[in-house]
């Protein structure tokens, strides 16, 4: 857990061993800047697949866990079980989980704490719904989802938070560059303010929502902007030119 730059490439529902398969070979043999630290998050299905075929210099994430070692929770995978295949990272708050799955900021929290026990990196995620932007309330719902995270969060060393507006996702609307610089500077504050300043100093802020081979380099060169959290396009050669936006 570094503070490079940081890629993580979230494959949702896509995909099958043979396309993956052919991705994780680009993705093996290309030339990735060694300052940027990469993550891709594979469908829980593909997990130990995705490990044991990507180099071990790229990093693998669940894309979701639950909040419990085990037990009788039908359908879902524990910290535990995603270290037992090796992987170190869980994507957690989605926008996906919390419109689609109708999962809250508290339970979101509580999965924070206990992939954070457990020694999982976690990938919280944040962000506004276009409503919420128009009527000018962005700061507060990020506010709010943000503070569920800290309050859950002990050890920020191993926390990325991930700003997607949710109306840049997947519809090829891109936050600008400033708005996505302006989002992440009030996050950071917002850090500094509750957290601490060594933590709003250190904790990388990355961005996602439509990025894309020709959006990503206006976007990294942000002052509080430190990766991505990339979806369509991480599916594509072209998250190669992602993860080099900083070359």
């Amino acid at each position: 857990f570094s503070g490079k730059f940081f890629v993580g490439g979230n494959w949702k529902m896509n995909g099958d061993k043979a396309s993956l398969g052919e991705l994780i070979k680009t993705l093996n043999s290309a030339k990735l800047d060694p300052n940027t630290e990469v993550v891709c998050g594979a469908p829980s299905i593909y997990l130990e697949f995705a490990r044991a075929k990507l180099d071990p210099k790229i990093g693998v994430a669940a894309q979701n866990c639950y909040k419990v070692k085990g037990g009788a929770f039908t359908g879902e995978i524990s910290p535990a079980m995603i270290k037992d295949v090796g992987v170190h990272w869980v994507i957690l708050g989605h926008s996906e989980r919390r419109w689609v799955f109708g999962e809250t900021d508290e339970l979101i929290g509580q999965k924070c704490a206990h992939a954070l026990e457990n020694g999982l990196g976690v990938i919280a995620c944040i962000g506004e719904k276009l409503d919420e932007r128009e009527a000018g309330i962005t700061e507060k719902v990020i506010n709010a989802q943000t503070k569920h995270f800290a309050d859950n969060i002990k050890d920020w060393s191993k926390v990325v938070l991930a700003y997607e507006p949710v109306w840049a996702i997947g519809t090829g609307k891109t936050a600008s560059p400033a708005q996505a610089q302006d989002v992440h500077d009030k996050l950071r504050q917002w850090v500094k303010a509750n957290v601490s300043e060594a933590v709003a100093n250190s904790v990388r802020i990355i961005y996602g929502g439509s990025v894309t081979g020709g959006t990503c380099k206006e976007l990294g060169g942000m002052k509080d902007v430190d990766g991505f959290l990339v979806g369509g396009a991480a599916l594509k050669p072209e998250f190669v030119d992602i993860i080099n936006a900083k070359q």
